[in-house]
């Protein structure tokens, strides 16, 4: 973890100048051949870059080679720390462990639970205390409309509580 935040964090402060070495790193680990592909691609993209601004002719500013030498530069740096991370994680994602383990012979091809439980019906809690199963089924609850005027009745009856209490003090 620490490496791979800093390679990314050398690309960007150099605002892509340094892209080369976080591929060159995720090359090195992988051993693949496309990302040594990528490799190449992104240091000969940082040496165009570069000469592209080294012989702009601007001395306050960028001109169009100069200009055209930071978009490189910049679209550079935003691929390869995109791929380098997508590449970085993959690679050691302890899932394709598992599985390249597997296509080895190294593990049995039961899965393998980290913890996961399923989810497992709950008994149902009445203030904190579980209800112990009845041999009967439950009774159907009670009708909405009653149990509505019992919660008005007690709301009327805070409500009077509370007039008393502010008109006292």
């Amino acid at each position: 973890m620490t490496l791979r935040v800093m390679f990314v964090v050398l690309t960007v402060l150099t605002c892509g100048l340094l892209a080369w070495a976080a591929m060159l790193r995720l090359a090195l680990v992988t051993r693949k051949s496309y990302n040594w592909i990528l490799f190449g691609l992104v240091t000969a993209l940082d040496v165009l870059a570069i000469a592209l601004i080294g012989v702009d002719p601007g001395e306050e500013e960028f001109q169009g080679p100069g200009s055209a030498g930071m978009v490189v530069m910049l679209c550079t740096m935003v691929a390869a720390v995109s791929y380098y991370l997508y590449g970085d994680i993959r690679h050691f994602s302890p899932y394709r462990q598992q599985a390249q383990a597997q296509m080895q012979g190294q593990l049995p091809s039961q899965p393998h639970f980290t913890g996961y439980v399923p989810p497992q019906p709950q008994p149902q809690v009445s203030y904190g205390y579980p209800q112990q199963p009845a041999p009967a089924p439950a009774p159907a609850p009670a009708p909405g409309p009653a149990r509505i005027d019992q919660v008005r009745a007690e709301l009327d009856e805070l409500s009077d509580y509370l007039r008393k209490q502010e008109g006292g003090s």
